[in-house]
């Protein structure tokens, strides 16, 4: 993610999503070793995987 542009998403979700989400930024910075987890890269963590599953999934759709 080093030297990517960003942009800001400014959005209104749900007060237990947000308290999702921090449960979930204290799980990463509890397990991983990278020093300090900001919200923003455990969001773009989890968008990624989600892509990537949802990529393999219409791949095997479409041999099918």
């Amino acid at each position: 993610m080093m030297d990517q542009s960003r942009v800001q998403l400014n959005l209104r979700v749900p007060i237990e999503t947000v308290q999702k989400l921090d449960e979930i930024v204290e799980f990463y910075q509890k397990n991983t070793k990278f020093g300090r987890v900001y919200k923003g890269d455990v969001l773009t963590d989890i968008i990624e995987k989600a892509h990537a599953a949802m990529v393999k999934q219409s791949h095997f759709t479409k041999q099918y």
